[in-house]
């Protein structure tokens, strides 16, 4: 879904326009409270479609012109048990009407479904805050499956906080009585129910969702009415019960876009737009090689969808044959990529030691997720950079660039894209399981302000013999970018050798030779010192003397939107405080030890135990100091300030 900003005046209509369509939906007398930022969790079984009404509710507020921040949360089963605490699935909405980063440390309002998502996020929530619960759901048996001894609803655990007992499943029942479905039938609406509800509550638009639906289950109306009906009673609901006196606006944040026409986006579609994207500005055949894994599965989805692009998409019956694949097409004269988590890049890494010997262009996409072995599936971490920088036999180094956001992962993607097509060579593309299933508006940008990634493929000889003979030599390489000529099988004249033996410098021909192998190691090394990437920037506001902060917080990845707010908020509170964020981490920017060096005190949040703070330190000898967390959930912005605090005043 989409939404065009214009002029600020423009804005400024569209917001009132807005607001007043959401006041006149409200019942007549109930009052209307102006918020700034609104935090929401729905939680429920896997099964209760919690992601899905988290989607439409974000779609719906990103469509209405907030900003926005999400974090789905999901078991790694299927249909994990139904009513146990393993089997809670929720989804979190940060949005406001000005500039945020992050899903919230903490929903404002937690919409729980059954026992289990009450006691599995209740944590969470803090005092004050609302609570809708699902009363059908608290009978004995569900209490019983997670420790309830008695009702929390009944027993006054819950006084501290503002709880809203609605039956949902007997209210979507009797909503659906005239459509003949079974009460399980009937039952599978309640989502849709809450939906609608809450939808009055902060007077998001409906039209989207009634559309949606009706599109979702076109070969099944009925179905798609009743789904409707359940989310317009749900409205109803809240416009007419006395439990709900109050709704709330959060006005669009006007000020938070440059003009331009936005979406909504999670980072592994934007990642996949940016790889089409790529593919089109280097005017390549773009060719996936892959195999599903979570959370990588839904970039092999998406791009498969899209064949008028030129692009070839490859399900492969393992890791190994995916990248086999992808190795061959790049070989052929594709844009060749393959996609994974971090149990596939090991599986992998054989092959990529092979790419980086034939120096071939290949971008692998890891979208990271907890660890080791299976480890959390549905989880996020930032362990793979040691995997991704050392995780090969021999000296084989390889690029490495890492997204900061969910709309990021789409100029990341035709940044590593540049990268492998300029210098020839795979390169990694770091991003992981937050940014690839939480989303925020992104703007679409206009053609002309995409790179220009094309490539000249080789097309005759390139050496001369002492005898005078043209001959072609597949590793003599450009002065500037240490790049060998890409030449396309079938080229006449253009035959040579391939394989992952060492070849001879120039020729290609198989060498023994020692001298020539550690010319070899290190021109590969060489050509991946040269690559050009922006200087690092810093943001450092000095005070009214002009004098700067003594410590700077720097990250990499998804660590980007909890470290900016955690800043912001050190800045409120009068403390002064520098940071910087990392896209490219090998090779790093060529000014990073110059802007280590300036700062007395360097904090390095990581969602590890502190890899990049590693690498950092035996680079630059700097006393990098480590703030880990590998839970498999991103930092709070909350935790991070205090951090930020005692380090500045240490």
């Amino acid at each position: 879904m989409t939404s065009q900003v214009s002029s600020p005046a423009e804005q400024t209509d569209a917001a009132l326009v807005g607001e007043q369509r959401a006041s006149g939906n409200g019942a007549e007398g109930k009052e209307v409270r102006r918020l700034d930022r609104v935090i929401i969790r729905f939680a429920g079984d896997s099964g209760d479609g919690m992601q899905l009404t988290g989607d439409r509710f974000t779609s719906e507020t990103a469509s209405f012109g907030n900003d926005l921040s999400t974090l789905p949360n999901f078991p790694a089963e299927i249909r994990a048990p139904a009513g146990t605490l393993p089997g809670v699935s929720s989804f979190q909405l940060h949005f406001a009407d000005h500039d945020i980063l992050t899903p919230g440390d903490a929903p404002n309002v937690l919409v729980a479904m059954n026992p289990a998502a009450l006691k599995a996020n209740i944590g969470d929530v803090p005092r004050g805050a609302d609570i809708i619960v699902n009363t059908d759901e608290f009978t004995k048996r569900p209490m019983a499956k997670v420790g309830y001894a008695t009702s929390p609803l009944e027993d006054g655990s819950l006084e501290a906080y503002h709880v809203h007992p609605v039956p949902l499943t007997t209210l979507t029942i009797e909503a659906l009585k005239d459509f003949g479905l079974s009460r399980k039938e009937a039952e599978r609406s309640k989502n849709m129910f809450a939906l609608g509800l809450l939808s009055w509550m902060y007077h998001r638009p409906t039209e989207g969702t009634e559309a949606f639906l009706r599109a979702k289950f076109a070969k099944k109306p009925d179905i798609a009415e009743a789904n409707v009906t359940a989310f317009r009673a749900g409205w109803n609901f809240g416009e007419t019960t006395e439990d709900f006196a109050v709704s709330y606006e959060v006005a669009p944040a006007t000020k938070a876009f440059p003009t331009g026409t936005y979406r909504n986006i999670s980072g592994n579609l934007a990642l996949s737009y940016g790889l089409i994207a790529a593919g089109r500005q280097a005017d390549l055949p773009l060719y996936l090689g892959s195999y599903p894994i979570t959370p990588a599965s839904d970039i092999l989805h998406e791009l498969s969808k899209h064949k008028n692009f030129g692009v070839r998409t490859f399900q492969a019956e393992d890791e190994i044959a995916g990248i086999g694949a992808a190795l061959g097409a790049a070989f052929g004269g594709a844009l060749a990529v393959t996609t994974t988590s971090g149990p596939g890049v090991a599986l992998k890494s054989e092959t990529i030691g092979l790419a980086v010997s034939l120096e071939l262009p290949l971008l692998v996409v890891d979208i990271q997720r907890g660890g080791p072995s299976t480890g959390l599936p549905t989880k996020t971490e930032q362990a793979d950079l040691l995997q991704a920088m050392y995780g090969r036999n021999g000296e084989a180094p390889v690029p490495i660039v890492a997204p900061r956001t969910p709309a990021d992962c789409f100029d990341a993607a035709l940044d590593a894209a540049r990268i492998a097509l300029t210098y020839r060579t795979p390169v990694f593309l770091l991003s992981d399981g937050y940014l690839a299933n939480g989303s925020e508006p992104w703007r679409i940008p206009d053609v002309d302000e995409l790179p220009d990634l094309r490539v000249q493929f080789a097309s005759g000889p390139n050496h001369r013999l002492a005898d005078g003979t043209e001959v072609f030599w597949p590793y003599k390489r450009d002065g500037r970018t240490l790049a060998r000529p890409w030449a396309v099988p079938g080229t006449p004249g253009l035959e040579h050798r391939i394989g992952g033996i060492e070849k001879q410098d120039g020729t290609g021909n198989i060498s023994y030779d020692p001298a020539n192998h550690d010319f070899m190691v290190r021109t590969r090394q060489a050509k991946i010192d040269g690559i050009e990437v922006p200087d690092i920037e810093v943001d450092d506001p000095a005070d009214d003397s002009g004098q700067g902060a003594d410590t700077l917080a720097l990250g990499w990845g998804s660590t980007y939107g909890p470290i900016t707010a955690a800043v912001r908020r050190v800045r409120r509170s009068g403390e002064r405080i520098a940071q910087a964020h990392l896209r490219h981490l090998n090779p790093f920017p060529r000014n990073l030890g110059e802007v280590l060096a300036r700062y007395d005190k360097v904090i390095v949040p990581e969602m590890n135990l502190g890899q990049l703070a590693t690498l950092l330190r035996a680079r630059y000898l700097v006393d990098a100091r480590s703030h880990t967390q590998v839970s498999g959930m991103p930092f709070k912005a909350e935790q991070l300030a205090e951090v930020f605090k005692e380090a500045i005043n240490d």
